[in-house]
């Protein structure tokens, strides 16, 4: 099977485990700090801007938790994002209200926002679709003028530049994703970035039981006396990354570049391989000053084609799929609206294979099998 997706794990990951293993000490410690560290420096701001999580969804669900937004608050988010950021707005109280999205960027316009706003909106959130950013400065400029917080689910766009800026850097609040699909794998993980570092302050305590942080000195003192005492400043959870994932993590981001590098070949080939293929459209290209990610690379078919073609691919070992859901579908939230332009492209795109083990030849033959497959159907 050719896989959607895949990780690419080697030798350097394995020998950063055994060197954690051998220190005897598998928790937070200073594999955390390190990748911590690296990852500020990767995105451009200082290490006090960004704290380690379990996952990118505990990262979603501490920003709701971090900007007060709760019970009488709405949160616009696009349709076509990933299920974790409506549920952790409404696990806290809040209405996800859903936008629409451009049809073939499937990231929403500073018009689709706009038109979604209400008199409780206290919060935007943005999804940057298989890592290609959207027009996510307008957007922070807008809310930042509007008093309007912005939350930025970086999972896709880990590598993703607008003018040379971080996508997950524009707003008040970004999260990224290292779980095994990601492009940089922690085995499991996330990060949280807050333009406030007091924010970040109060997330590692959350993170870690609500237990408040000491300073040297009351350290040394308890450490004299009585060191199993405790302070609890907020009823908080245990969702910290371990030393383990960490190590992992900092080797996979020193291969972030050649990651990104060998998508982009990919998503050179298959566009150059199908751009004469009848009733196939490849993916947009970035604007000028827009970095992508190339996390996944999606095709557009006739309506009432696409979920056919994605059998019959299957049926030749080509694993494909679509991401995601229209959530504005989703009974669970309760909307009603209607989204045209999310909903045309939710029942026309298709994602193709696209990871770092993907071979100039695995393209080939996902190519010739689309080849086929779309003569059998497409006059």
């Amino acid at each position: 099977m050719i896989n959607v997706s895949q990780p690419s794990l080697g030798f350097e990951e394995l020998a950063a485990v055994q060197e954690v293993f051998a220190s005897n000490w598998i928790g937070k410690g200073a594999r955390v700090d390190a990748f911590e560290a690296a990852f500020a420096e990767h995105i451009g701001v200082g290490s006090e801007n960004v704290a380690t999580l379990n996952s990118c969804t505990e990262a979603l669900f501490l920003s709701m938790q971090l900007l007060g937004i709760g019970p009488g608050d709405d949160v616009v988010l696009p349709t076509l994002s990933f299920v974790a950021q409506a549920n952790a707005i409404a696990a806290h109280g809040a209405r996800p209200v859903f936008c629409d999205v451009d049809p073939r960027t499937q990231n929403p316009t500073l018009d689709d926002v706009k038109a979604a706003l209400t008199p409780r909106t206290k919060a935007v959130m943005v999804l940057h679709f298989g890592g290609l950013p959207g027009e996510v400065r307008e957007i922070a400029e807008f809310c930042r003028a509007r008093g309007i917080y912005l939350i930025e689910d970086s999972a896709n766009s880990v590598a993703s530049r607008v003018d040379g800026q971080a996508c997950g850097t524009f707003g008040d609040i970004g999260a990224w994703s290292f779980d095994y699909a990601k492009m940089v794998v922690a085995v499991d993980g996330g990060m949280i970035y807050a333009r406030d570092p007091a924010l970040i302050e109060r997330a590692r305590r959350i993170s870690f039981f609500g237990l408040e942080q000491e300073s040297n000195s009351s350290q040394a003192e308890r450490h004299a006396n009585r060191w199993w005492d405790i302070e609890v400043g907020s009823f908080g959870r245990r969702t910290i990354m371990n030393d383990v994932h960490a190590a992992v993590g900092h080797v996979q981001l020193g291969k972030l570049p050649s990651f990104v590098a060998h998508r982009k070949l990919v998503t050179e080939r298959y566009n150059a391989l199908l751009a004469d293929v009848p009733g196939v459209v490849t993916p947009p290209p970035p604007p000028p000053g827009h970095e992508n990610s190339y996390y996944f690379y999606w095709i557009q078919l006739p309506v009432g084609l696409r979920d056919q073609v994605a059998k019959e691919l299957y049926a030749r070992s080509i694993y494909t799929t679509y991401r995601y859901t229209p959530l504005h579908q989703v009974k669970a939230y309760g909307s009603d609206v209607s989204l045209p332009k999310a909903e045309q492209a939710a029942e026309c795109t298709l994602n193709l294979p696209i990871h770092q083990a993907l071979t100039e030849s695995d393209v080939d033959t996902v190519v010739t099998a689309l080849r086929e497959v779309m003569a059998a159907h497409v006059l």
